[in-house]
């Protein structure tokens, strides 16, 4: 806990800022350049309503699949028009700062990337306040855990997490998969626009519903694990990208450079991209689109195009 606050975590640059720059930087509808910050979120909202009854509408889905016995635990299945075991996996973790979205607004990629054959898996976990950050970590867990047993022929899973659902995501490359008794076959990560030191939140008014504390950020920001503690890839040829838009917050574009380059130092296989032109809720809706950069390149990762 010393080394959080002195030596590792010393000149970081949200340690200078005041409150108010601090809620500032880490409220990603402020710095939205297009529609003011609440047609943003609505705009965001019904994109997510839209392409989700789209997705359902097809039928080519299973909803509302338990992985676990929480009565949060559910999470929607959509296929391609040619199902088979042998599919390539994408589950997606909303965003919502761990406190709000759901699964029933999420399925913002599903045509495009089930058009090319990936099945796609958007999970639902327990939002804060009911759900605590290490609950929703081992829901997250779970939920992989139940994709592998369920489709163990599948020709990869890929995590996706859009800004809290990012921080998720990228906990999975910690996580012991070992007292679980199957290992996933994951090959690769999308970290779009995510948080990965929770310290700084602490700080903001994000905080009220998370009741986080020093320790709880610590133990749940993969940052300061990757740096203090480097984990070794699994599969040294899994995949991560980080991505940032290029009107996401000065503090968002930190967090995910300094993930990237602390990544590249412990030998995973990183990249690090940010998007032009986008902000904190365009990176994400234009996953609708099929011919959208960040779905271009979740689809070349997945077929392994260079």
């Amino acid at each position: 806990m010393d080394d959080l606050e002195g030596g590792a975590k010393r000149g970081a640059p949200w340690k200078r800022m005041s409150k108010e720059e601090l809620e500032n930087q880490y409220s990603p509808s402020r710095w939205v350049v297009r529609l003011g910050a609440e047609e943003a979120l609505r705009t965001y909202s019904q994109i997510g309503n839209e392409a989700t009854k789209r997705a359902q509408a097809t039928g080519r889905n299973l909803l509302d699949v338990p992985y676990g016995d929480g009565e949060g635990e559910k999470l929607d299945i959509y296929f391609p028009e040619a199902v088979s075991e042998a599919l390539p996996f994408l589950m997606f973790f909303h965003g919502g700062y761990w406190q709000s979205g759901s699964k029933d607004s999420s399925a913002f990629m599903v045509s495009p990337l089930t058009a090319q054959g990936v099945a796609v898996v958007i999970v639902a976990y327990d939002i804060a306040p009911k759900g605590t950050l290490d609950q929703m970590v081992d829901q997250v867990t779970q939920s992989i855990v139940f994709v592998q047993k369920q489709y163990p022929g599948n020709q990869g899973i890929y995590l996706c997490g859009h800004s809290a659902g990012a921080h998720l995501a990228a906990m999975m490359l910690l996580a012991n998969w070992t007292k679980h008794g199957v290992t996933p076959n994951l090959k690769g990560f999308f970290l779009v626009s995510g948080i990965y030191d929770l310290e700084p939140v602490m700080h903001t008014s994000e905080n009220a519903s998370l009741l986080t504390t020093l320790e709880d950020a610590q133990r749940n920001s993969p940052q300061w694990h990757l740096k203090t503690a480097p984990t070794q890839p699994v599969d040294p040829a899994c995949r991560i990208l980080v991505t940032v838009g290029q009107h996401d917050s000065p503090e968002f574009h930190r967090q995910s450079r300094e993930l990237y380059q602390t990544l590249c130092r412990g030998g995973w296989k990183a990249s690090f991209e940010e998007l032009r032109d986008v902000d904190h809720f365009e990176i994400l809706w234009n996953l609708t689109q099929k011919d959208y950069v960040l779905t271009q390149i979740i689809l070349k990762t997945i077929f392994q195009e260079s």
